[in-house]
Order: C-alpha cells, then structure tokens, then sequence
C-alpha cells in the first residue's frame, strides 16, 4: 500500500488495515516455519505496510498531517 492511499484512509479503515496486515505477518511466519511459504519476500512487504500504517496512525495522533 501506498503512503497516499494510506492517509486517505479513515482511522477505523486504518485500525482495520492493520489488524488485517498482523494477521497477515502472522499467517506467513507459520507457512515459512512448515516451509510452506513460496515467495520469502512477502515478510519484509507487510512489516513495510504494518510500519507505514504505524506512522500514519502516529502522525495523526501528533497532528502532524
């Protein structure tokens, strides 16, 4: 996701999306312990996507944005 189309978000839509992508964290570290994950770079893609949601969700709380 994109840091534009994050901010466009509200803030359920934002606590939603980042419930939805620890959940998705969750998910591939267990397929990569049963080596059953296909594609390793999908990890660092939703820590990126959790840290983004993160900042966004900080920044409002500051009144930065």
């Amino acid at each position: 996701m994109k840091v534009k189309e994050i901010r466009g978000l509200s803030p359920e839509d934002l606590t939603k999306q980042l419930n939805e992508a620890h959940q998705q964290l969750f998910d591939l570290r267990l397929r990569l312990e049963t080596k059953q994950l296909v594609n390793h770079r999908e990890i660092p893609r939703v820590k990126r996507d959790i840290a983004r949601l993160k900042t966004v969700i900080r920044e409002r709380e500051l009144g930065i944005r």
